[in-house]
């Protein structure tokens, strides 16, 4: 049987995100939010594909397997019968999931800015690109998704939280002009969580199991 390797405390695992905390709010961005995102978020359902849930705990693993714009199951098999993970094939993932994240960090408020399709912006993500040789087992990617099944458990739970603390820093940008810094953490996390298990389990970049936690 494949074994999986674990991360440890000290070696900083091969996907990292970060957003800038913006210090000051634009209220009526805020309070029209929804409507603002919707151009954006049609273009993303045309390049990163439509079917979905609604329910971002469940998208986060079914989007890859039904083929939401993520490469999966061709990484998959090159992995297992070629022991190789084409350049241009991560770099359309990594990008896709920048994207993405983008989108996201707008939808819950955690920026103003309208997202990019192409540019950084406030938010960075960085995911290590494979040695396949050295770094990957050829097999593991099988049931890489079976085992990140816990992950997906905790995960329904935070991004639960995740609405309602949405619509708690939605009030206080109306009424106080910021986002509660925590809540901010907490909601940077929730997405730094779902980007190790997507890249662990559906981007198949590293065999190293996701970290259960927050912060970087």
């Amino acid at each position: 049987m494949a074994q999986q390797n674990v991360s440890t405390g000290g070696d900083p695992y091969p996907v990292q995100l970060s957003i800038d905390y913006p210090e000051t709010r634009n209220r009526l961005s805020a309070l029209v939010r929804i409507v603002l995102a919707l151009p954006i978020l049609a273009i993303f359902a045309l390049i990163g594909g439509a079917f979905t849930t609604n329910d971002p705990s469940i998208d986060e693993w079914l989007v890859p397997l039904t083929g939401g714009g993520l490469l999966w199951l061709p990484i998959l098999l090159m992995i297992l019968f070629r022991k190789k993970y084409p350049r241009w094939w991560f770099d359309w993932n990594l990008e896709l999931n920048r994207f993405s994240t983008r989108v996201s960090a707008y939808v819950i408020l955690l920026r103003d800015e309208y997202p990019s399709t192409d540019e950084k912006q406030a938010v960075s993500l960085d995911i290590e690109y494979p040695d396949v040789e050295s770094e990957l087992n050829r097999w593991l990617p099988i049931v890489k998704w079976l085992l990140a099944i816990p992950h997906y458990i905790v995960l329904a739970v935070l991004w639960t939280a995740v609405l309602a603390a949405t619509i708690i820093a939605w009030l206080a940008i109306l009424i106080v002009g910021h986002y509660p810094r925590a809540i901010f953490t907490f909601m940077e996390g929730t997405l730094r969580w779902s980007l190790r298990v997507t890249a662990y389990a559906f981007l198949l970049t590293t065999d190293r199991y996701p970290p259960f936690r927050l912060s970087p």
